[in-house]
């Protein structure tokens, strides 16, 4: 096919925002059984928008909700490029904290507001209107393209890995995309080449049969409360390291480039202090906020909880309390084997008198790639052509396991090019997602297909 410049100006087309808009309007809370209709909904109105837009579609039940496979014209002998993303939302609890109703988006300064704003479906419909814009204006595209979106990444995506174990002929590609990440700041393209693993469990103490009298029972029977709360605080050392044996022994430590590299990007420790609301920064000693969260692993306490919880009082020990925890893993470590370590460290700290059991979770390794690949350079131009600016490289602190899946099944590397903002509340109320992202983003899809099939031919 004949070599094409696309101009590097990031029109939008007239429609584009408000189709946008329309998908946002679907509640597609995956975690909430209530939703599974409005989820299957989502689904079909995504479907149709797709197939209009020239691409042969099919919505794929599963034993949750459905994923959708949509694919370009195939061109054979060309490269073929997967875009992943999903099309379910968080839950939008406390609901009271929203400026507008979370599903009836409002753009104000520059901003949507909604939840999926953001996560993840500004960023997965700004590549489906670029494939579809690029379609449109040449006919073709200048490589094979096709989209994977499911409905199930705010919940652990676990229909995913066997959808992708059953399909992996059709699925077969040479690179996959995937917005779902963020930028290190507002107009600063991003290339994320890395990521955090994950691996969650929780921890349940019982002690008497049932609640009992404080005062009829308090000093002779252990409070499980108090256990969990000795327990989570004997996670951590004065420095702020991870006190399970072994919790460091694979880590592989920040390389030299890595650290002066993320030293000169445009964010500081001041400006996470600014994104969060902290009175001040902690953790890990020796490191940078942007190197712990990238970098380093860590334990996170995500709940706790046991006893009366009303208001007033109610003397009682409680019988039961519970602790929720995600590692967030890094380079080198095993999830199973961090798992197997935390559940050992946590009955050997518990106290005879209450019975411990570990109910581990979802688990998946941190990913790494070489942003110096050839399909890394190749987003890299993508990225600068874009923004006009040359990207930052970055490794993330959070968790995308079906990166690490579409490694280990389909044996491609992954290529995160976020469009969200450090501070744009996703899982949180008031979602926001700039409305010059989504169209850079459309604009950066078109240049990404340009320049791995210039890559390649």
């Amino acid at each position: 096919m004949a070599m094409r410049t696309l101009k590097t100006e990031p029109p939008v087309a007239p429609s584009a925002l408000p189709d946008l808009l329309d998908f946002i309007r679907h509640p597609s809370i995956s975690t909430d059984p209530a939703r599974k209709t409005e989820v299957a909904a989502c689904a079909e109105w995504l479907a149709t928008y797709l197939r209009q837009g020239g691409l042969e579609t099919k919505v794929h039940p599963t034993p949750g909700h459905p994923i959708i496979v949509s694919r370009a014209p195939i061109k054979p002998g060309r490269p073929t490029l997967m875009i992943y993303g999903h099309y379910d939302v968080q839950p939008v609890d406390p609901i009271e904290l929203w400026d507008n109703d979370p599903f009836e988006p409002i753009v104000r300064d520059g901003f949507i507001i909604a939840r999926g704003a953001t996560d993840n479906k500004g960023q997965i419909m700004a590549h489906i209107r670029g494939v579809i814009d690029d379609l449109t204006e040449h006919g073709e595209l200048p490589l094979n393209v096709f989209f994977l979106i499911e409905g199930e990444e705010e919940i652990g995506s676990a229909n995913l890995v066997p959808f992708l174990r059953e399909y992996k002929k059709e699925l077969a590609c040479d690179v996959v995309a995937v917005s779902d990440t963020g930028m290190v700041a507002p107009r600063v393209p991003t290339f994320t080449y890395g990521l955090r693993g994950i691996a969650a469990l929780e921890v349940k103490i019982h002690g008497p049969a049932m609640d009992l009298h404080s005062g009829m029972f308090g000093g002779a029977i252990l409070n499980p409360a108090t256990v969990a709360g000795r327990l989570v605080a004997a996670l951590h050392d004065d420095c702020e390291r991870v006190r399970i044996p072994g919790f460091y022994d694979d880590v592989i430590p920040l390389a030299d480039w890595e650290r002066e590299s993320w030293a000169r990007l445009p964010i500081t420790d001041d400006d996470y202090l600014k994104m969060t609301g902290a009175p001040s920064l902690h953790g890990e000693k020796g490191y940078s906020a942007l190197e712990r969260i990238a970098g380093r692993p860590t334990a996170e306490v995500n709940g706790i909880g046991g006893g009366y919880q009303g208001a007033g009082t109610k003397t009682v020990i409680p019988s039961e309390a519970f602790v929720k925890l995600t590692f967030r893993l890094v380079p080198g470590q095993c999830p199973e084997k961090i798992l197997r370590a935390a559940e050992t460290f946590f009955r050997d700290n518990a106290p005879l008198a209450v019975r411990v059991v570990i109910e581990p979770g979802h688990s998946a390794p941190a990913y790494l790639t070489d942003p110096q690949s050839g399909f890394g350079r190749a987003a890299c131009r993508a990225l600068e052509r874009a923004w006009e600016r040359p990207p930052a490289l970055i490794r993330e602190g959070g968790s995308i396991p079906v990166v690490q899946s579409f490694k280990e099944i389909l044996g491609v590397d992954t290529l995160l090019l976020g469009l969200a903002l450090p501070d744009c509340r996703a899982h949180s109320p008031n979602e926001t997602f700039p409305v010059e992202n989504f169209q850079r983003g459309i604009l950066m899809s078109r240049l990404l297909m340009e320049e791995i099939a210039a890559m390649v031919g």
